[in-house]
């Protein structure tokens, strides 16, 4: 065992240092918050009506924002992954941009767009939909920041599903839209809702934008900024830890249709293995 020690190439004992180091860097300040509350001021946290209503306004607007990211988000992903055309790389980095832009600046930008001063702000205003303080302004704000993990999520699972059975199904007379439906579709739903599952996780961290649009009515990472602010630190601790266990929440669901996206692609090669193994 001395021996085998000894052995070890440098890159291993990097390796794992690195791993240590980005474990600790992870856990250690989430495992502090989660640890500091008391089970009492958990408890008195749950009770307050306004931080249910916060939270439940968080997981409201986020599911919203992650249902617009499928309804406008899974065609358009499709058609990046299985068409070519001109500008097609400007475009998808285009969809990547939000993730890049500092988020205050996007609230600023929906708001400029959504003013007075901007035709079409002047166009929904009339047409009776506000975005300054609304919940609406919240929702529009969450699924801008949330739908490029969603298109490029389905994206990767759109140009994972092969050509040729898309193809089979068009030769046998079926329609383009027949064909998404009843092939494309079926085959991709995994990657749509590991999609949701990461959009809403995005959209319900969000801060800077919704501070910018709607202060009020009050998400929970607004009401966090608040208490802390007032109160202090103590104050803000229990509704942090609610919400990085609604988080966790998020991200256990993400992994269990993950692992069992893998493995339903890994049970037809295996199958496939063993039937050219037999026939060999």
């Amino acid at each position: 065992m001395r021996g085998i020690r000894q052995n070890r190439d440098p890159l291993f004992w990097v390796s794992l240092f690195s791993c240590l180091a980005v474990s600790g860097f992870v856990v250690l300040p989430l495992l502090q918050m989660l640890c500091e509350p008391s089970w009492e001021e958990l408890c008195e946290a749950v009770a307050e009506e306004a931080v249910r209503r916060s939270i439940g306004l968080s997981l409201y607007t986020s599911g919203w924002a992650a249902l617009i990211a499928f309804v406008i988000g899974t065609p358009f992903a499709y058609l990046l992954a299985r068409k070519s055309f001109p500008g097609k790389h400007i475009i998808e980095s285009l969809v990547d941009l939000p993730i890049m832009i500092p988020h205050p600046i996007i609230g600023i930008a929906i708001l400029s767009v959504a003013g007075n001063d901007h035709w079409f702000g002047r166009l929904i205003q009339e047409a009776g939909i506000r975005i300054m303080g609304t919940m609406t302004g919240i929702i529009v704000v969450l699924t801008f920041v949330g739908l490029p993990f969603y298109i490029n999520t389905v994206k990767n699972g759109f140009e994972a599903i092969p050509v040729r059975l898309e193809n089979v199904s068009r030769s046998l007379g079926a329609s383009p839209s027949s064909t998404f439906l009843r092939i494309t579709f079926p085959l991709a739903w995994r990657s749509m809702l590991v999609g949701l599952i990461l959009c809403a996780a995005r959209a319900i961290s969000e801060f800077g934008a919704v501070i910018i649009v709607a202060y009020h009515p009050m998400v929970a990472p607004v009401l966090i900024y608040e208490r802390f602010t007032a109160y202090g630190l103590e104050y803000a601790q229990p509704v942090s830890v609610l919400l990085i266990l609604v988080c966790l929440l998020l991200f256990i669901l993400l992994r269990f249709a993950s692992v069992a996206g893998r493995r339903e692609k890994a049970l037809p090669a295996a199958s496939a293995r063993a039937s050219r193994g037999h026939h060999g």
